[in-house]
């Protein structure tokens, strides 16, 4: 079971090319990291591909795929693949599935009639193929008949969603092993989401996994990275937020991300990011566990060398548990 407590990790994100990703995954491990996440965006580099090469270089650290859009995808090829990687590398492979951008769903013609049906009808095939069973379903967006796996893993990796919405974090709670929550994620949506996820019905425990931008020694690094981050969709994630209706203000009212990075409050950077001296990081990854996020994910901002936030992520992990 995937069951985080006090996790600490970090993700590659996805402007690092491939010819980079080994170098990356060797040093989050060498840095006592428990997590290193891989991200699958179109048109960027592979999940599955990043994260067996992952894998295959390190020896301890948990990867994660963050996330797999779930309509790209047959569930039980999909299947395939992850019981392959979780049989190679016991206990260490998390994967993760979402709706994936609606956009790019639609421009690879992927886009399905219901986004919900198609993330629960996978979440749960792929789970009951990974568990062993046989699996038949005609649902609205999965036809499997009498599908069952010849290698099912020994150690069955966790499936996690990655989704924001109510409705979503429903599916998750009924149908996933854990939820990601993108950034920003502040400990107010955790505890929100947690009920969202409540809402489901999820069996036994549910992980959470919370991604968040790090500035370690100056929050103003992470100012424009924060504001980049506060898409239309990320609404339901500040509103819980005591300044969230002057944010969301000012988020409605900026013409550009130059206008809504400056109009952005320097205490509102230090509650959408993880950011300041080490001290404060420490507490902020401190609050987010208190709010229930077992796995803390630190994200190096994009425009800066990956090595420094990795570094910079294995000092705040050092620090909290110190």
């Amino acid at each position: 079971m995937y069951a985080p407590s006090s996790s600490v990790g970090v993700r590659i994100n996805r402007e690092q090319p491939p010819s980079r990703l080994v170098e990356l995954a060797r040093q989050a491990e060498a840095a006592g990291l428990d997590e290193v996440w891989l991200v699958e965006d179109c048109f960027w580099a592979a999940g599955i591909a990043t994260v067996a090469t992952a894998l295959a270089v390190t020896s301890t650290i948990k990867v994660g795929i963050g996330v797999l859009p779930a309509v790209a995808r047959n569930p039980a090829i999909a299947a395939m693949e992850l019981a392959a990687l979780a049989e190679l590398h016991p206990g260490r492979l998390i994967a993760g599935f979402g709706h994936g951008v609606p956009s790019w769903m639609r421009q690879i013609g992927a886009y399905p009639a219901s986004p919900l049906a198609a993330l629960e009808e996978t979440l749960v095939a792929v789970r009951r193929l990974l568990a062993g069973d046989r699996v038949s379903v005609a649902g609205r967006h999965v036809s499997l008949e009498e599908v069952e796996l010849v290698f099912p893993p020994s150690t069955v990796p966790p499936v996690v969603a990655g989704v924001r919405r109510p409705k979503s974090l429903a599916v998750a709670g009924a149908s996933a092993d854990g939820t990601i929550l993108a950034e920003p994620s502040p400990p107010e949506y955790v505890r929100t989401a947690l009920d969202g996820i409540a809402a489901g019905n999820p069996p036994g425990h549910h992980a959470m996994v919370t991604y968040n931008w790090l500035a370690l020694g100056d929050r103003e690094r992470a100012r424009r990275t924060v504001a980049e981050s506060l898409t239309p969709g990320a609404r339901v994630q500040v509103e819980g937020l005591p300044f969230a209706a002057e944010l969301l203000e000012l988020v409605d009212s900026a013409s550009t991300v130059d206008e809504l990075a400056a109009g952005l409050r320097p205490e509102w950077i230090d509650r959408l990011a993880i950011c300041g001296e080490l001290d404060q990081c420490v507490a902020g990854v401190r609050a987010l566990h208190e709010a229930g996020s077992g796995s803390v994910v630190l994200l190096p901002l994009p425009e800066e060398p990956p090595e420094r936030g990795i570094e910079d992520a294995g000092r705040v992990a050092a620090a909290l548990r110190g």
